[in-house]
């Protein structure tokens, strides 16, 4: 290891560590500010350099930085040629890239101050190829939009194993931190469902990797947060897709009783295929909002139910099937559990519907206006051990009366992820994935509203530390070099080196806050 440490270039320590937010550019910044050499590249596709401002923002809509262009490709020899141009610029040139998705990053991570956004929708190697077989996958490209692949493997009766809640999202974004859903216990998170990858490192070389070829920067980009390359085509594993789903929703009043449910499910052989959790805080009305979707096992009961003024958990688990709805195994599992009887809730719904679930309440919000406001979210992962210290702490306390958007809560078995990626996880087998996804509505609480947000999730992490709960944030943001140096622990020499290798002038995903692109001296 002392070896190691020495072998890494000079210039990686050029990183500051204390990373500063640059400043807001103003809308008027234009191609004056753009080398002029960046015109001049021979490309299939096109630079933009006016008009860019919809690059500057994204889905957490709290942090805007201009680029001074955006590369909108035609092909992978468009992105290659432009980071490698980059590069040859040298570590004299302040310019960074970014890839930009679909624009649902929350803290900036996408964006390229004063550097080169690249719009990887526009990639125009948009044929999603779809193999049959014994290991049936799909090549698609990295800006792919994961309902456009569900859509077309359908075709084929195929389908990813691995989901996010969301899945108007790309390819290459959620690959680069996890993509974790309630089927995670399952199949692990979607980067545990690659079998290889097209990567453009920061160095502008296009690299085939997989477990078997370039190993290690395979395993460096998943979970990598854009750190060593740019993701430009992906190799997902399929499996038979189900053709229905029967969702089931019920809700329990102690959160040790819900834990312990939660986790004899993920532990059971012959579980349900999707399991997820979420945090009622004060909610009236609960279970007649939810017989718009659902059907209550016994509506006289249900009618009597009231969740005012409580807080309460909800076990949300779907099971899939074909020709047989699958009665008797829902029967059998849903009586290991210990629920409160009168709120168990059941839909039958299609595959392809249950996957696509909150796109639903995407179009309603955004009818209402109410879609592209700040998301001030925070994402846990926490040790099992101290889960129950959690719960009592933050949702017994610290929010005790009411919330600004859903808290999602529920177990994932780390046996089946790969720890050989980048991703950063608690040192224990089972841990809880905890998302608080508020909004700041403006007519409702404004900036006050979003200040109150993110004082609350300040509050939150600094509980967290001061308990030593051994929490690790996911979709992780932070200011300074020391705090990500903490975040990834053991891992950080391995980040570093492969940061060295892969990208030695930190020129991809600014963004994020870890590195500066590395300047010479004379200039710091």
């Amino acid at each position: 290891m002392i070896i190691l440490m020495s072998c890494i270039p000079d210039r990686i320590e050029l990183c500051s560590n204390h990373f500063k937010a640059a400043p807001k550019v103003p809308s008027h910044f234009s191609s004056s500010n753009v080398p002029f050499s960046l015109e001049t590249l021979s490309l299939d596709g096109h630079f933009s350099f006016e008009n860019n401002q919809y690059a500057a923002n994204d889905f957490g809509n709290m942090h805007h930085f201009l680029p001074s262009a955006v590369l909108h490709p035609k092909s992978v020899y468009d992105i290659s040629t432009t980071v490698k141009h980059i590069f040859h610029m040298g570590s004299g040139s302040e310019f960074t890239v970014a890839a930009r998705g679909h624009g649902h990053s929350l803290q900036g991570q996408a964006q390229a101050h004063r550097g080169v956004v690249i719009n990887m929708e526009s990639l125009k190697e948009q044929e999603i190829k779809v193999f049959t077989g014994e290991r049936p996958y799909a090549e698609v490209s990295g800006g792919h939009l994961w309902i456009n692949i569900l859509h077309e493997t359908l075709r084929y009766g195929l389908t990813p194993k691995s989901w996010t809640d969301y899945l108007y999202l790309t390819v290459g974004g959620t690959l680069s931190y996890a993509g974790i859903s309630g089927q995670a216990f399952k199949h692990g998170p979607q980067i545990n469902n690659v079998y290889q990858l097209e990567v453009v490192t920061g160095k502008g070389d296009v690299v085939t990797c997989s477990e078997e070829q370039n190993a290690d920067l395979f395993f460096a980009v998943l979970g990598g947060l854009g750190q060593f390359g740019i993701i430009t085509r992906a190799r997902i594993s399929l499996e038979v897709a189900p053709k229905m789903v029967k969702w089931i929703r019920v809700l329990y009043s102690d959160f040790s009783t819900f834990s312990q449910d939660q986790e004899h499910l993920i532990a059971s052989r012959n579980s349900f295929d999707y399991i997820e959790g979420f945090v009622i805080i004060n909610r009236t009305g609960l279970l007649n909002n939810w017989r718009s979707s659902f059907n209550p096992k016994d509506p006289s009961r249900a009618s009597q139910f009231s969740s005012d003024g409580r807080t309460l958990y909800c076990l949300e688990m779907a099971l899939y099937y074909d020709d047989n709805n699958m009665t008797q195994k829902t029967e059998r599992l849903l009586s290991e559990l210990n629920f409160i009887p009168s709120t168990l809730f059941l839909s039958e719904v299609s595959y392809l519907d249950f996957l696509n679930r909150v796109h639903i309440s995407e179009i309603k919000l955004r009818e209402k206006g109410l879609w592209e406001v700040p998301h001030p979210w925070l994402n846990l992962l926490i040790p099992k051990s101290k889960i129950n210290s959690f719960a009592k702490e933050v949702f017994g306390n610290m929010l005790n009366h009411s919330t600004n958007g859903p808290i999602l809560i529920y177990p994932v078995n780390k046996s089946k992820w790969n720890n050989r990626t980048s991703l950063v996880t608690p040192d224990e087998d089972i841990m809880y994935l905890v998302a608080f996804l508020s909004s700041a509505i403006p007519s409702s609480t404004g900036k006050d509203g979003l200040n109150h947000i993110l004082t609350q999730n300040k509050r939150i992490l600094q509980y967290c530390a001061t308990a030593h709960l051994g929490t690790k944030q996911y979709l992780p943001h932070y200011s300074t070099q020391e705090e990500w140096r903490a975040h990834f622990g053991s891992k950080w020499r391995v980040f570093l080196n492969r940061k060295s290798a892969y990208d030695p002038l930190a020129i991809l995903a600014p963004g994020q806050k870890i590195f500066q692109k590395a300047i010479p001296l004379r200039d710091t």
